[in-house]
């Protein structure tokens, strides 16, 4: 096992699956068991899920709205999307504790750094919602920023897509996968991994990130075990 503490990122669109809005529960299934693989290895797994197949902040300011009441209904929507993941987890058998950026005591706890890595060290799958609790910060910043808080190990960014390409691969057929890349040439390169802030945050702490497609079984757990999946960034 290469890794002993995880911050899987997962973004809301994917759990749409074959629909066009809302959760499929067909995914939310997949992706429960393939945490639970990990989880049986003794992984300590902490989750940030984006909220995009509910609402979007910036899309609400692009419509019209005040950016700010965006960004919290985005908040709100990634809460949903938590709650939802964790039902699904502790169905399975799982512990899990879900702690939220902003406060709902009725449904989670709020945040407290030192409780998050106590949930992790006894096992318990610990997901954060609501982003960190203030507007104009995307949930990749969010991961980023909870990962480095809790010491995990690597961010594991799961997508629909199997890593980092020199172009979008869904556009332009000669696209070509980097296995390994360092922080310094995605910059250079402006390639689309995550954004500034939460990218930027990962590099000056060391903490390397791999992009990989969460969509194929066995995946996430091969990573773990230290297989070559996706792509891998760090400071080289």
């Amino acid at each position: 096992m290469k890794y002993k503490r995880i911050l899987l990122k997962l973004s809301g669109e994917a759990l749409m699956g074959d629909k066009n809005y809302g959760i499929d529960p067909v995914r939310l299934q997949q992706y429960t068991e393939e945490i639970k693989k990990v989880r049986d290895m003794g992984v300590e797994v902490a989750i940030v899920i984006g909220g995009g197949n509910i609402f979007r902040g910036v899309q609400a300011e692009s419509s019209g709205m005040d950016r700010v009441q965006g960004d919290y209904m985005g908040m709100l929507a990634t809460l949903i999307n938590a709650m939802a993941l964790q039902s699904a987890l502790e169905q399975g058998g799982m512990y899990t504790r879900l702690m939220s950026g902003i406060k709902i005591e009725s449904v989670c706890e709020p945040f407290i750094r030192r409780r998050a890595i106590r949930h992790l060290e006894k096992g318990r799958i610990v997901i954060f919602g609501a982003g960190i609790g203030n507007p104009y910060f995307t949930t990749d910043s969010t991961a980023s920023l909870r990962a480095i808080e809790v010491e995990a190990d690597i961010v594991l960014k799961g997508t629909r897509v199997d890593g980092v390409y020199t172009a979008d691969p869904e556009k332009d057929p000669t696209a070509t996968k980097y296995r390994t890349i360092s922080f310094q040439e995605v910059y250079e390169k402006n390639l689309n991994v995550m954004d500034m802030t939460a990218f930027t945050l990962c590099q000056e702490n060391n903490l390397p990130i791999i992009v990989f497609d969460m969509n194929v079984e066995g995946n996430l757990k091969k990573l773990v075990e230290g297989e070559e999946i996706g792509t891998l960034i760090t400071s080289l």
